[in-house]
């Protein structure tokens, strides 16, 4: 079947949010198309909208509640065909998808680990007592105050660029941000270092790219195909699958990473009380089909450990 490829007189609307980052995803992804397909830059729109979570930046992301934050406004303008496709961070993606939507396609993973950064300390246990972390993650923030009850953690929203500011102007001695956006936006300088996953478990689906199209859309379908990286979307199957399990959003403190050698996928997954009071891990391998079937079972285990009140915030 002969593609019908974007031209500057039907190019192919690419939507994203706005922040430089998101920008940088995008603009990967045209490129990527472009090449399989020899195609100029004018040959696509990028089409910028504002989410949930880029408008509301003075409240935690737990208090603004429920799922795609920073997904919904994209899916909403991609359901009703302002957009052909939609470039996300898989790490804010839920694994519920809209009715309609299609989500088959990933670009290869970057560093899926976090990068520890401040301008006063070398590591988490360079930290003086008492020290100020900001970060806006649940799973960071209890992840930390399980292995640093010392510590004292503040909300840190904004983009990498407003997180760099506010170290800075000393509103924290240290932050945490993923290894893979700081590699894409030529950021990896600011990097005191990268945490390795046996001491700190990365968010499901960190440091990977998903291209979001509609189901019946097979012109975006057949593009797409030509980019799709199949061991990214093997690892994420496993990844979301285990996710979904236990929760299905990004506003829990869930941590997992599946990883591929030779014929075998292996998964790793942790979650903690939103206190960072306990911490459960599990682990296991499988054929690389059989991924989701094992991120389906992990979950399980881990659900059945923790009970029905684990992620439930303390009273009070």
């Amino acid at each position: 079947m002969k593609i019908r490829v974007p031209t500057p007189d039907e190019p192919l609307k690419i939507g994203t949010r706005g922040s430089p980052l998101a920008l940088a995803q995008a603009h990967e992804t045209r490129d990527r198309i472009a090449a399989a397909f020899d195609l100029e830059a004018s040959a696509f729109e990028i089409v910028v909208i504002k989410t949930t979570g880029d408008m509301v930046q003075d409240r935690p992301l737990k208090e603004l509640g429920g799922k795609g934050l920073f997904t919904r406004e994209i899916e909403e303008a991609l359901s009703r065909g302002q957009i052909d496709i939609a470039v996300h961070s898989m790490k804010d993606m839920p694994v519920a998808q809209p009715e309609g939507l299609c989500l088959d396609c990933f670009l290869p993973r970057e560093d899926v680990r976090d990068a520890f950064v401040s301008p006063l300390a070398a590591g988490i246990a360079a930290l003086p007592d008492g020290a100020v972390v900001g970060t806006s993650s649940l799973r960071r923030r209890a992840q930390l105050a399980h292995r640093r009850p010392d510590l004292k953690i503040v909300e840190f929203r904004g983009n990498v660029q407003t997180r760099m500011r506010k170290l800075s102007d000393g509103v924290a001695a240290a932050t945490f941000l993923a290894m893979a956006g700081l590699n894409r936006l030529g950021m990896a300088h600011v990097v005191r270092g990268a945490i390795e996953p046996d001491e700190m478990l990365p968010a499901v689906a960190q440091g990977a790219i998903g291209v979001e199209r509609r189901e019946r859309d097979t012109r975006a379908g057949a593009l797409l195909e030509a980019i799709h990286d199949a061991p990214t979307g093997r690892r994420l199957a496993a990844e979301r699958a285990y996710l979904a399990v236990l929760d299905g959003s990004c506003q829990t403190p869930i941590a997992g990473l599946a990883e591929i050698e030779g014929g075998t996928l292996r998964l790793r997954g942790e979650i903690l009380r939103p206190d960072g009071s306990e911490a459960l891990a599990d682990a296991g391998s499988a054929p690389i089909e059989d991924g989701a079937a094992l991120g389906r079972e992990i979950g399980g285990r881990l659900r059945a450990r923790a009970g029905p009140d684990f992620f439930a915030l303390p009273a009070g």
